[in-house]
């Protein structure tokens, strides 16, 4: 394993904690505050949620299907409406567990990677060739993208 990729899986579980260290600002008083047309820290947490479990296929799917194979996307938002899934009213405990387990699995893998890997690549259905790479990338920056509006959500008016 190389020194920039010992050092881009550490960013990767650094955004994990970061993203677990901003839900101690959620209390029950802001959960569901949100700013304007966002979503509040409920749903944010469910989304967060529901995305690392499609990491996770993603990761294996991309080490351990053939170069070329479909990686699918999905509707991010009518997951987020549907109200079978709950984003507006279930508690977050259960995604919180999801969250902490998933990227603990697929920081196990990761750590088994070489520089070589990241090479490996699949079809995203909306965003065309997805390598390993992007994956690590995308799946870094998210948690840190989810934990601002997270914090933004629950400090709105």
């Amino acid at each position: 394993m190389t020194v920039g990729l010992i050092e881009r899986i550490a960013a990767y579980s650094a955004s994990t904690d970061h993203f677990i260290d901003s839900l101690a600002a959620i209390g029950p008083g802001n959960l569901d505050r949100h700013v304007e047309g966002g979503w509040c820290a409920r749903q944010v947490v469910h989304h967060v949620a529901d995305s690392e479990t499609q990491s996770y296929v993603r990761l294996r799917r991309l080490l351990a299907e053939p170069a070329g194979s479909v990686i699918q996307g999905y509707d991010e938002a009518a997951w987020a409406e549907c109200s079978a899934l709950g984003y507006r009213d279930l508690p977050i405990e259960h995604s919180v567990a999801v969250f902490r387990a998933v990227r603990a699995a697929s920081l196990d893998v990761l750590g088994r990677l070489s520089g070589a890997d990241l090479e490996r690549h699949g079809e995203h259905s909306e965003a065309g060739r997805y390598t390993l790479d992007n994956w690590l990338e995308i799946y870094t920056r998210h948690p840190l993208d989810h934990a601002a509006q997270l914090l933004e959500a629950i400090n709105a008016p």
